[in-house]
């Protein structure tokens, strides 16, 4: 066996020199700071002259120190005074420090005891004063280099830096402050701090000045060229921090925050938890909760489905149900990358989960029936759909047979095998639809009501809005134009939707289908409707750019199918409450049923011969369907130039 793989075996490591020769400079240190705060102890006890210094004082000193000096390195060392890393010391390593040099007082003055000259003892002022300045001799020489990094830290990079201003002068501001400026590769300088509690206004943390209350905001970021503003108040509730942001977006400043208030009790505040501040932080309310725990035992060891599982909401289903034990979670969806990233993080997240993941279309006959017949769901979440409504203006008969006939053979399956309840995703479009998706969704509901008078299982569908970040949502689409530079391009000025975050919409979903007794169409309270426009104004502003100075906003016109306010309800439809004030009922409408399975015939086969007139026989079933009251793209160009004025005025800042 060679030398070196006799030394691996051994476990021997080769010598550190750098550290040893640290270590070595730090205890000849030590040496010369005891020897020192014993002398100037009793030099300071006789008022610095030496010549009053009796040798009944100094002698049993002497005779004590070279004892002394042995018991204090080892004290140092089993207090790790020689192994921290002082570069980032902290409250536990100056603990340490202060504790050994007392006790390293306390052994000098029973040492001197057995050395003192005709039974005369040392001034008791002598061992306050030496353990004083042995803590801060040995303060000097462990925190020093930490002053020294920081401020070699700050001439480097001060050509180089990001002005930045913390809102939020309590523990999370204090420790992302203390980061930012100890961090060895960070670029920013803490130039101020914001905080309302007036008791704060003109005291310093970590030497960095609280100017004032957010009316301070803007005066602040002018004053002190302020770049980015990091919120840092992550227990505020959000209306609180609506209003905050709507003063710092008027700043042109970048914006950060904290994620939230946990990140305080796990003790995870830092420079890099930050995140961009989002959209939904200014949507001026709190964010939905509902107690899913107390209602979603229904879906506890049950066997549940998600179609389109791999979706924006699809997948949020997935994670929420995960976290709720049902007995085996199966996927579905057609596109396998989307299914295999969310099976990954299910994986990882939840390793116990009995997870089954199927790729497959609902358009298929065949396979749905094979996946409905082999698993047995008890529960089935239908969220497969196409969605974006100017492709498939473009596609209509794709639009008819995956969302109709896909629901239709899904729902049949279902029915034919036991499955217990069964709810449908549906979309504010499908009332009073425009454009042939809403339509087809309208489509789906009712086959769904129809299918609950029918069948033992429990048909439901839940309506609701536009979910923010969502595929195809024009937040991402906004992110991404911003990022090239601009333009961002909205498609009319007085566009307005319905808004809530993925999770949201999903956990009322998720409510929804515990209240469901069969044929209702759930309605989810979106709130106040959102004005499109006003969403791409404070993007921009919020990714620290001037609207119409640093990107340009565009008008391009209302999309096929469009229309510019969407609507929850049909006029022939009431709402009635249950006990989660988000989640309504929409009162069924009557179907002549006979004339309607006629009608879905036709349909189903005038799609698949790619029909040109399909929209003629849709119209024919939703009667509430208006296709020419969308936009269209061929608008005229006296709108054209209307909505171009309109821009110009908007970039320029005159609206």
């Amino acid at each position: 066996m060679s030398k070196k793989r006799q030394k691996k075996n051994t476990g021997m490591r080769p010598l550190n020199w750098q550290l040893l020769g640290r270590q070595a400079i730090l205890v000849i240190y030590d040496i010369v700071a005891v020897c020192a705060a014993s002398y100037l102890a009793l030099l300071i006890r006789f008022e610095f002259h030496p010549s009053r210094v009796p040798d009944y004082y100094l002698t049993p000193i002497l005779k004590f120190m070279p004892i002394l000096l042995v018991l204090t390195i080892a004290l140092f060392y089993l207090f790790r005074l020689y192994n921290s890393l002082w570069a980032f010391a902290g409250e536990n390593e100056l603990q340490n420090l202060v504790i050994a040099c007392v006790l390293d007082g306390v052994i000098d003055g029973i040492g001197l005891q057995f050395y003192r000259i005709d039974l005369v003892s040392v001034p008791q002022s002598f061992y306050f004063l030496y353990t004083f300045l042995l803590i801060s001799f040995t303060f000097v020489s462990r925190f020093s280099y930490r002053f020294f990094r920081s401020r070699k830290h700050k001439n480097e990079n001060r050509n180089n830096s990001v002005s930045v201003m913390i809102i939020g002068a309590g523990e999370a501001g204090n420790v992302i402050c203390k980061e930012i400026q100890t961090g060895n590769y960070s670029t920013m300088v803490v130039r101020c701090m914001i905080d309302d509690d007036p008791s704060k206004w003109g005291r310093y943390i970590q030497g960095v000045r609280v100017v004032g209350g957010r009316d301070k905001i803007i005066e602040s970021a002018d004053l002190y060229n302020i770049d980015e503003i990091i919120l840092a108040i992550p227990s505020a509730p959000r209306p609180m921090i609506s209003r905050i942001l709507d003063i710092c977006k008027e700043t042109n400043c970048k914006l950060r925050s904290l994620p939230g208030v946990y990140q305080l009790v796990n003790g995870e505040v830092n420079v890099s938890k930050l995140r961009d501040v989002e959209i939904e932080d200014l949507l001026g309310r709190e964010p939905v909760t509902v107690d899913i725990d107390s209602i979603i035992g229904y879906v506890r060891d049950k066997t549940v489905l998600v179609t389109g599982g791999g979706g924006s909401i699809g997948s949020e289903l997935c994670r929420q149900l995960a976290s709720h034990g049902p007995k085996r979670l199966i996927i579905f969806d057609i596109y396998e990358n989307n299914a295999y990233e969310i099976q990954q993080e299910l994986i990882t997240k939840h390793p116990d989960l009995d997870l089954v993941v199927l790729v497959g279309s609902v358009r298929n006959t065949a396979r749905i029936n094979d996946v409905f017949a082999t698993w047995k769901p008890d529960i089935v979440y239908h969220a497969a759909a196409h969605k974006h409504v100017p492709l498939m203006e473009d596609s209509p008969n794709e639009a008819i047979k995956n969302n109709v006939f896909g629901t239709w053979k899904t729902a049949l399956a279902a029915a034919q095998n036991g499955t217990g309840k069964f709810v449908m995703i549906s979309t504010d479009k499908a009332v009073n639809p425009t454009n042939i998706m809403g339509a087809s969704k309208r489509i789906c509901e009712m086959i769904i009501q129809t299918f609950n008078r029918h069948y033992a299982t429990e048909f439901v569908a839940v309506r609701f809005g536009n979910v923010l970040g969502s595929n195809g949502s024009v937040i991402p689409l906004f992110k991404k134009q911003i990022e090239e530079g601009g333009p961002v391009t909205v498609t009319d000025p007085d566009i307005q939707r319905y808004f809530m975050t993925i999770p949201e919409a999903v956990s009322l979903v998720l409510q929804a289908g515990a209240y469901a007794r069969g044929g209702e169409i759930f309605v989810l309270d979106m709130g106040e409707p959102v004005r499109i426009l006003d969403l791409a104004e404070n993007l921009i502003k919020l990714s620290g750019y001037r609207v119409g100075r640093d990107i340009q906003i565009e008008f391009t016109g209302l999309r096929p199918g469009e229309k510019l306010f969407e609507e929850m309800l049909m006029d022939e439809e009431g709402l009635l409450d249950t006990d989660n004030s988000l989640i309504h009922i929409g009162k069924p409408i009557p179907i002549d049923e006979i004339a309607f399975f006629r009608q879905l015939e036709e349909l189903n086969q005038e799609s698949r011969r790619e029909s040109r007139h399909i929209r003629e026989i849709v119209k024919r079933i939703v009667t509430t369907y208006h296709p020419e009251e969308g936009g269209r793209p061929e608008h005229d160009e006296e709108r054209a130039e209307a909505l171009r004025r309109v821009a110009d005025e908007i970039n320029a800042g005159e609206v």
